[in-house]
C-alpha cells in the first residue's frame, strides 16, 4: 500500500489542471480497483458544496436528479464521513435500499456497490468521488478499500495543490460583463437565464462541439439549498470555483420569495469570487497557518511590520520569520507578488 501511494503521489496534470489531473489518477486507480463509472467533483474547502466535475455515469440524462438525490442521501455522504473511505454495501449491512440515491436512481442501473471517498485534510474538503460498479460485478473489497484508503493521503495534496496553482495565471481573463443568474425549478430542471449565464458555463465546464453546457455546479449549489431545508446538512449553498485564467466564479443558491414555499424557483447566482473570499481561498490552497492567513490578510489592509508586531504581540523579526515561511509556501519573492497573486491581478 505504500508503494501504491507513491505511484499515485507521481501523478500529476503536466500544467493542464485539476481535469486532467483527476482523470490521470483515475487511470492510475483504475489499475489496482476496477470500477465502471464514477464522479468525482472539486468542493470549496469550506463549505464543502460540491462546484467542478469529472464524470461518466449511465444516467447523465438524469443528473438533475442524481445531484438532488446525492445531496438528500445521508449515507456515506461525504460531510458526514468519520473515515475517507466508505462502501455502500458494507454502509448499510448488505441492504442498499437504506441509501435514497440507490433506492430512487442507481437500483435502476442496476449499480451493485458504491466506493465513497472524502479528499479531507486540515486546511478543508478538496472533493469527494464515487465509484460504482455496475452488476454483474462484485461489491468493493476490503482489499479495495485498503487500497484506496491508502491512497487518499497523496491526491488530497495534489488536488490542494494544483487549486493553488490557478492562482499563479497570469494571463488575462475575459468575464462576461452583467449579472449571471440561472433560474431552477424545485427539482432543478433549468427555467431561464440571463444571457451572460452560458458564457460563464461554458467557461466551467467547456461543452463539446455545440451542445449547450451543463450547469452541473449550478445543480449543486441549488442541491445543497434543497439539504440544508431539509435538515440533511448545515452547510451554506454556496461554493467558489476557478473559472478560468486566474478567475475565480462564486455561485449562490436562494429560493426565488421568503417564504416556506418548497416548491418555489430556486435562483442561482454566478459572480466573480470578492477580495476577501478570494484571499481566504488564496490561504487554505496554500496551506498557510491561522496566523500566516492573518499576516497576509493584515498586509493586504495595508499594515506595515511594526504594526503587525505590535498587534500580534510579537518582536518585528517573528513578522519577518512568518513572511520567510509565506513566500516559501506561495512560491513568491515579494510582499507586493504575495499580494497580486492573492487578490488577483
Amino acid at each position: 500500500m505504500q508503494r501504491a501511494a507513491e505511484r499515485v503521489a507521481r501523478v500529476n496534470s503536466d500544467g493542464n489542471g485539476s481535469r486532467a489531473l483527476r482523470r490521470a489518477l483515475l487511470d492510475e486507480i483504475g489499475r489496482h480497483v476496477s470500477f465502471d463509472a464514477y464522479a468525482w467533483l472539486l468542493t470549496d474547502p469550506e463549505t464543502e458544496v460540491g462546484c467542478d466535475p469529472v464524470a461518466d455515469v449511465p444516467c447523465m440524462p438524469q443528473l438533475p436528479t442524481l445531484i438532488r438525490l446525492k445531496y438528500a442521501t445521508e449515507t456515506n455522504r461525504w460531510t458526514a464521513m468519520r473515515k475517507p473511505v466508505a462502501r455502500l454495501l458494507d454502509a448499510t449491512a448488505g441492504n442498499p435500499t437504506q441509501s435514497l440515491v440507490w433506492r430512487e436512481l442507481l437500483a435502476a442501473y442496476d449499480i451493485v456497490d458504491m466506493a465513497s471517498l472524502v479528499f479531507r485534510d486540515r486546511f478543508g474538503c478538496w472533493a469527494f468521488l464515487d465509484l460504482w460498479r455496475v452488476g454483474p460485478a462484485e461489491p468493493f473489497s476490503e482489499r479495495d478499500a485498503e487500497y484506496l484508503n491508502a491512497i487518499v493521503p497523496p491526491v488530497t495534496e495534489a488536488l490542494r495543490r494544483v487549486q493553488a496553482e490557478t492562482f499563479h495565471i497570469a494571463e488575462a481573463p475575459r468575464v462576461p460583463d452583467g449579472p449571471a443568474v440561472l433560474v431552477l425549478s424545485p427539482d432543478l430542471r433549468v427555467r431561464a437565464q440571463t444571457p451572460e449565464t452560458e458564457a460563464y458555463l461554458r467557461a466551467l465546464v467547456p461543452p463539446t462541439g455545440d451542445r449547450q453546457p451543463i450547469p452541473a455546479g449550478a445543480y449543486n449549489v441549488g442541491a445543497q439549498l434543497l439539504a440544508t431545508e431539509d435538515g440533511v446538512d448545515s452547510h451554506p449553498p454556496r461554493a467558489r470555483v476557478h473559472l478560468s485564467q486566474g478567475v475565480w466564479l462564486t455561485l449562490r443558491a436562494a429560493r426565488m420569495v421568503e417564504s416556506d414555499q418548497t416548491d418555489a424557483d430556486i435562483a442561482i447566482t454566478l459572480e466573480p469570487t470578492s477580495t476577501n473570499d478570494r484571499m481566504s481561498l488564496f490561504s487554505l490552497a496554500h496551506g498557510l497557518s491561522k496566523r500566516e492567513a492573518e499576516i497576509v490578510a493584515a498586509c493586504a489592509s495595508g499594515t506595515d511590520t511594526r504594526r503587525l508586531a505590535q498587534e500580534l504581540f510579537v518582536s518585528e523579526n517573528t513578522i519577518q520569520d512568518h513572511f520567510k515561511s509565506i513566500f516559501a509556501k506561495t512560491n513568491t519573492r515579494t510582499r507586493a507578488e504575495l499580494l497580486a497573486i492573492a487578490r488577483g491581478r
